[in-house]
């Protein structure tokens, strides 16, 4: 069965970080895409980063340059470090896994539970 459990998020000020960690079981993330998307109530979910070893690397642009996405097989864990957070930036975030980043995670392989982040001072 494939499962990502989100965990690192937090109430951070504005200009904070954060780390937020994906950890797979039941498939191999170096076959698979893994995108963070956040959701706040009210507004439809939004997709920040994805990672794929065929595609890369893509960026919502609103965050790019402040949040990096990356993956280590070997503990088969996809992070994103947040950085220069923004109020904007609070909602509760998931990780969701498919085939491939522009497969557009409609109907995700696996989803977690979300983490709250919230930027505030």
């Amino acid at each position: 069965q494939l499962q990502v459990v989100e965990s690192g998020g937090g109430l951070v000020q504005p200009g904070g970080s954060l780390r937020l960690s994906c950890a797979a079981s039941g498939f191999s993330l170096d076959n698979y895409a893994i995108g963070w998307f956040r959701q706040v109530p009210g507004k439809e979910r939004e997709g920040v980063a994805c990672i794929s070893s065929s595609e890369g690397i893509q960026y919502k642009d609103s965050v790019k340059g402040r949040f990096a996405i990356s993956r280590d097989n070997a503990r088969n864990t996809v992070f994103l470090q947040m950085n220069s957070l923004k109020p904007d930036d609070t909602g509760v975030y998931y990780c969701l896994a498919d085939f491939r980043c522009n497969h557009g995670f409609e109907f995700p392989l696996a989803r977690g539970q979300g983490t709250q982040v919230t930027v505030s001072s």
